[in-house]
């Protein structure tokens, strides 16, 4: 009697065993199936607050189509003169006309202020290799080789200048493709796929420095990336900072007001690069900004030129813009899209160049 009452307890006991860890792992996969609901919610929100940003920024271009309303009271510089609105496109976070969620940023970047590898010469792309290289220290055989290579990349035939790289070459290669032969690039980081051309822009954010849409020749310097101005012959980082400083207070409209900031031999080399020209092309980024504790604020206040906004990738589409009322082309969109330099002026005011 006693040896049934002892199984009969020992029964029991791993029954309640069993039964409290089958209780526990349904408790488990429920609190992870609720969080898995929470978060997709939370998903979904954020990405439709994102997608309304986009939207939002989409329309700020296209209402800048339309003819300024009467009596619209435009942004002055500090002498007086009438603001470009289009020239606030040069990835300052904006304030929309339709108001956006206080938690997303939306910057938007005109492709005039970019390098087009569509458009560019081949005395300008010798100029900008020689500056990769070192300027004046540049190996001009090496210039000329990778000056070809780029050339037997964006010619129409097969023929392969001298120590340059046709077809041959590129299947000849562990991943063999066959050159573009073509001046039309598909996208920015094709120029990646010219042989000597990885080494030459190793560390460069390609979609900040270059383009391939529209027909733009020149770069406009109110809306240049640092990225863009950094290939630019004739720009060293305190010019480059000394432009953005200077296209925060004034317009750069001229060769004079260039001449401000830019010394005369500098500008010589600088010319052949710049204009005024605009675009119906953008780069839209929208994206969540990030929260900071008291001990990351304290870290950043402390640097020199302090920087707040520490998002490095963001949502981003690049867009054609026509008009007002057709809505906008969409040619790339990357969730994950690198967004370019966007920190304030690094230089003082006491040492701007154009005091």
């Amino acid at each position: 009697m006693r040896k049934q009452s002892g199984s009969v307890i020992i029964i029991v006991l791993w029954t309640a065993v069993l039964l409290t860890v089958l209780v526990t792992a349904m408790a488990s996969k429920v609190r992870l199936s609720a969080k898995t609901v929470v978060h997709n919610q939370d998903a979904s929100i954020a990405r439709a607050t994102l997608m309304g940003a986009i939207n939002q920024a989409e329309m700020e271009l296209m209402l800048e189509k339309m003819a300024r309303p009467i009596g619209e009271q435009l942004e002055e510089t500090e002498e007086g003169e009438i603001r470009t609105p289009e020239y606030r496109f040069n990835g300052q976070s904006l304030e929309l006309y339709y108001p956006l969620d206080e938690n997303i940023t939306v910057r938007i970047f005109d492709h005039a202020g970019k390098i087009n590898l569509n458009r560019i010469p081949r005395r300008n792309m010798q100029l900008l290799i020689e500056k990769r290289l070192g300027g004046q220290d540049a190996d001009p055989e090496e210039v000329q080789d990778l000056l070809t290579a780029w050339t037997d990349w964006t010619d129409l035939n097969d023929l392969e200048g001298l120590n340059g790289a046709e077809k041959e070459y590129y299947e000849s290669l562990n991943q063999p493709y066959t050159p573009r032969n073509n001046p039309e690039l598909d996208t920015v980081e094709e120029i990646l796929h010219i042989r000597g051309f990885p080494e030459l822009f190793e560390g460069v954010n390609l979609q900040a420095a270059f383009t391939i849409y529209g027909n733009t020749r020149t770069v406009n310097l109110n809306l240049a990336t640092r990225e863009a101005m950094e290939l630019l012959p004739g720009l060293d980082e305190e010019l480059i900072e000394n432009i953005i400083a200077y296209r925060e207070i004034e317009e750069i409209n001229n060769r004079a007001e260039i001449a401000d900031i830019v010394p005369f031999e500098e500008l010589q080399e600088l010319s052949a690069w710049v204009g005024n020209n605009t675009t119906n092309f953008f780069s839209v980024y929208a994206y969540r900004n990030i929260e900071l504790d008291e001990e990351t604020e304290a870290e950043i206040e402390a640097e020199e030129f302090p920087n707040f906004d520490l998002v490095e990738q963001a949502y981003m589409e690049i867009i054609e813009v026509r008009g007002f009322n057709d809505l906008p082309n969409i040619y790339r969109i990357d969730p994950y899209g690198m967004l370019p330099d966007t920190g304030p002026p690094r230089v003082y005011e006491e040492d701007y160049l154009f005091n």
